[in-house]
C-alpha cells in the first residue's frame, strides 16, 4: 500500500542519490580537473553524462540485490529504512562539508544494517539474526580490497603506459593523454553509474517491499532505475569542490598521464565487481588508484598524511552510520 510514509522515503532515497552524485563528483573528475584537460563545469557535464549512460548497460540490477538482502527481510520496516537514509544523508553531508571523500556506500548499508540490527534487538533477536552475514562480510571486506585492487591496477597500467611512451616526445605524449584522459574519466563516471546508482535501487526496492506495494519476487520497476541515473546524474553536476579538492592536489600531484591510468584503473576495478554483485566504495576505488600512479614515481610522492586522514573516515563510516541510525531509529520508535 501506498502511504504518506513511504513517499517520504523514496523522496529522501532520491535526495541521497542526488547527495551521493555531488558527493562522489570528485571520484570521476578529480584528476581530469587537476591536471586542467577540463574545466570543473564541463568535467561535472562529462560525468553526469556517462553517470546516466550506465542505465543503458547495467541492466541486471546485481549490486542493487546485493544492498537489499543486507538485511533480512523479517527486520526490514519502512521506520528502519527511513532510520538509514536519515542517518546516510546526515554523514553524507558532514563528510562533504569538512571535504573527506568518506563512502556514500558504505553510509547507506551502514545505515541500513544499524537501523535493521536496532529493530532485531527490540524484538528480542540478535544482529547475527538482523544480518545477511555472508553480504555484510562481502562489502566489509571490499573496504580494503577494492582501493588495493585500484591502486595495483595503476600501478601495472602507469608502468606499461611509462614504457611504452619513453620513447616519445614530451609534447606529443601530453596531448595524447589528455584526449585519452577524456576517454578515462568518462568510463569511470560510467562504472560509477553502475555502481552507485543501484544501492540505492535497492533501497527503494526494499522500501515497497516492506509496505507491500510489490513481492519480494516480483522484478523491480523500471520507474526506480530511471529515477534513480537521474537523480545520481543531476548530483553529480551540482559537483563537489571540496571533495574533488582533496582528491585531485592533496594526495599526490597528477599529470595527464596517470590520470588516464588512475581512472582507467577505477573503472576496471568498478566493472569488475560490478560483475560479481560487491556493491563497492568508488571513493575507495579511485583513491587507491591514485595513491597507487603516486607510488610509481616514489613513495614520498603521496602526501601519507592526507591517506592515513581518509582511511580513518573509511573504518568509521559504517559503524558511524550505524550508531546515527540506530539513535534515529530508538527516537522515531518512542513516537510510534
Amino acid at each position: 500500500m501506498i502511504t504518506p510514509l513511504l513517499v517520504i522515503v523514496v523522496i529522501l532515497a532520491i535526495a541521497f542519490d542526488y547527495i551521493n552524485g555531488f558527493h562522489d563528483a570528485a571520484n570521476s573528475i578529480a584528476t581530469v580537473v587537476s591536471t586542467k584537460v577540463l574545466s570543473p563545469f564541463h568535467a561535472v557535464l562529462w560525468a553526469a553524462l556517462f553517470n546516466f549512460a550506465a542505465y543503458f548497460y547495467f541492466s541486471d540490477h546485481k549490486v542493487a540485490n546485493t544492498v537489499a538482502k543486507t538485511v533480512i527481510e523479517n527486520y526490514i520496516t519502512i521506520y528502519v529504512i527511513l532510520s538509514g537514509l536519515i542517518a546516510a544523508i546526515c554523514w553524507n553531508l558532514f563528510t562533504w562539508y569538512f571535504g573527506i571523500p568518506s563512502s556514500s556506500s558504505h553510509t547507506l548499508i551502514g545505515g541500513f544494517a544499524g537501523a535493521g540490527v536496532t529493530n532485531a534487538l527490540l524484538s528480542g533477536a540478535t544482529a547475527a539474526d538482523a544480518l545477511n552475514l555472508g553480504y555484510v562480510f562481502k562489502i566489509i571486506s571490499f573496504i580494503v580490497l577494492a582501493p588495493i585492487i585500484g591502486m595495483v591496477i595503476s600501478i601495472i597500467i602507469t608502468l606499461i603506459i611509462v614504457n611504452l611512451s619513453r620513447w616519445s616526445k614530451p609534447a606529443t605524449a601530453e596531448k595524447w593523454f589528455r584526449g585519452l584522459q577524456l576517454a578515462s574519466s568518462a568510463a569511470l563516471s560510467f562504472t560509477h553509474g553502475g555502481n552507485d546508482a543501484q544501492k540505492v535501487m535497492g533501497i527503494i526496492y526494499v522500501a515497497l517491499v516492506a509496505n507491500g506495494v510489490v513481492s519480494s519476487s516480483s522484478p523491480m520497476p523500471e520507474w526506480i532505475p530511471i529515477v534513480c541515473y537521474t537523480a545520481i546524474s543531476l548530483g553529480t553536476m551540482s559537483g563537489g569542490w571540496r571533495i574533488i579538492k582533496t582528491m585531485g592536489t592533496k594526495i599526490t600531484k597528477v599529470t595527464p598521464l596517470e590520470g588516464v591510468a588512475a581512472e582507467t584503473a577505477g573503472a576496471i576495478t568498478l566493472g569488475i565487481t560490478e560483475h560479481f554483485a560487491i556493491p563497492v566504495s568508488t571513493t575507495h576505488t579511485i583513491t587507491g588508484a591514485i595513491i597507487g600512479v603516486g607510488v610509481t614515481k616514489r613513495v614520498s610522492a603521496v602526501r601519507w598524511g592526507v591517506t592515513i586522514n581518509l582511511l580513518w573516515a573509511w573504518i568509521l563510516t559504517i559503524p558511524v552510520s550505524a550508531i546515527l541510525a540506530s539513535i534515529v531509529y530508538l527516537i522515531i520508535n518512542i513516537f510510534i
